[in-house]
């Protein structure tokens, strides 16, 4: 089945999907994959799904906590949302600002996720250093962009907030240094800059980490797809098509990526969103000139439909933002057309450049509209990264580790929460279709 087609609302599996056509895919191979599951297999612990968080989650149950365990993959590692995304790697997750965190719950909560959010980007940071990971780590900074007055003076509160009351800095930039320092954004009012973010090569930061797993001995099944979940007393039973696995305890690490029917746990509560996202051909140094670009940090504008960017190691330019609602609308040219559009008006010089690399990808919106790592009843998940999962799921994976091990995790909301069920799930279509035209509208007039 062709990846770009397969719909979390509408495919009954996610096995047999091709590896995606993307940018990232072209600069480095996925090797060579790891034996499929054939037979019967008991473990304490088995972890569905090999992105980040299923990789990371293994590894630590493994290395912390001296915990058997294994990672069943439905294809290749490589295939999902860990090797589609942009490669920012932010402190931040959900759509929730941390001034919105404190009036939500309080202030200490707000601490207390915004010291989780920060953790993510140092513990990416470090494993990169530790490991040797060739992931191409690119300048430090995070630049969030205004995309009109009103959003300048909501960043501008914000960076307030920030430096006031969780002790960080947090620059407010003028449009006309913006512009001079940073890039010659045509749409731009200034920006907000936190200092830690950076952007990698999300598909080479994964095959790290499946190196990490591998060179700790853990058992990783490739094209092993769990077709029946079926628990048992205290146990599980994970049936695959030449094997089975059984568990004491199960860890569902596959995102957007999950079978719409899989476990009550985390059944209806996550909302499958498809990003888009083209690459350029390289800019020339006239063409970087014209457009002021003078940096390489990863850059996101305060849409409510957002747009990302970022100038790759080797000059191309890298656009993001939403898709298609349905899978089987993946390949209508029409996205594409609209993010070369935006990519123009916020750049004029680059009208005429053509787009090389154009790729789509699943990520996972909760009700509540921040991430949960949570597990009880010996099911454990994390979900709801809402696109900024590069940093934050090795922080919840860490965290869902122990979990699953039995330790204490903080009291945030993160940890304690389970993931909120949608209401009328069926109609979850219905409502993101009249949300994107409501964001649309927000964004061009309000």
């Amino acid at each position: 089945m062709n990846s770009e087609l397969f719909d979390p609302l509408y495919s009954s599996s996610p096995a047999n999907l091709t590896p995606c056509r993307s940018y990232w895919a072209s600069t480095a191979s996925l090797g060579q994959a790891s034996p499929v599951l054939s037979g019967n297999r008991s473990v304490d612990v088995a972890v569905i799904g090999g992105g980040y968080t299923g990789l990371l989650s293994a590894y630590y149950l493994a290395t912390d906590h001296n915990i058997d365990v294994c990672v069943l993959e439905a294809n290749q590692v490589g295939f999902g949302a860990s090797a589609r995304n942009a490669g920012f790697v932010l402190k931040g997750s959900g759509r929730l600002g941390y001034k919105q965190m404190a009036t939500k719950w309080d202030l200490d909560t707000a601490k207390g996720i915004y010291n989780e959010f920060s953790e993510a980007v140092s513990r990416v940071d470090g494993l990169i250093n530790e490991f040797n990971i060739d992931c191409e780590p690119q300048q430090k900074g995070y630049l969030k962009v205004a995309h009109n007055k009103k959003a300048l003076a909501q960043l501008q509160s914000a960076a307030g907030f920030i430096k006031r009351e969780l002790g960080e800095d947090a620059e407010l930039i003028t449009a006309s240094r913006f512009k001079t320092e940073f890039m010659d954004h045509q749409q731009a009012y200034g920006a907000l800059r936190l200092a830690d973010g950076f952007g990698v090569n999300p598909l080479k930061l994964l095959l790290g980490y499946k190196s990490m797993l591998q060179a700790k001995g853990v058992e990783l099944y490739e094209n092993t797809c769990v077709t029946e979940w079926l628990p048992e007393g205290n146990q599980h039973r994970l049936i695959t098509s030449k094997g089975e696995i059984t568990a004491n305890k199960v860890i569902t690490a596959g995102n957007a990526y999950t079978p719409k029917s899989f476990n009550s746990s985390i059944d209806n509560r996550y909302l499958p969103i498809l990003s888009n996202v083209i690459v350029t051909e390289p800019l020339s140094e006239q063409e970087l000139l014209s457009c002021g670009l003078n940096t390489h940090q990863v850059t996101m504008d305060t849409r409510i439909l957002k747009y990302y960017y970022r100038l790759l190691p080797d000059n191309r330019l890298l656009f993001g933002g939403r898709g298609a609602i349905q899978g089987k609308d993946a390949h209508n040219p029409i996205y594409q057309k609209r993010l070369k559009y935006a990519l123009d008006k916020c750049f004029p010089p680059l009208r005429n450049k053509a787009v090389a690399y154009n790729w789509t990808g699943w990520i996972a919106a909760a009700l509540d509209d921040m991430p949960h790592v949570y597990a009880s009843n010996g099911v454990g998940y994390s979900m709801g990264y809402c696109g900024s999962g590069v940093s934050f799921s090795t922080q919840a994976a860490y965290r869902l580790a122990e979990q699953i091990a039995g330790k204490s995790v903080p009291a945030l909301p993160l940890y304690q929460v389970p993931l909120p069920k949608f209401p009328l799930p069926q109609l979850r279509r219905v409502g993101q279709w009249g949300y994107y035209h409501y964001g649309w509208l927000r964004d061009r007039f309000i």
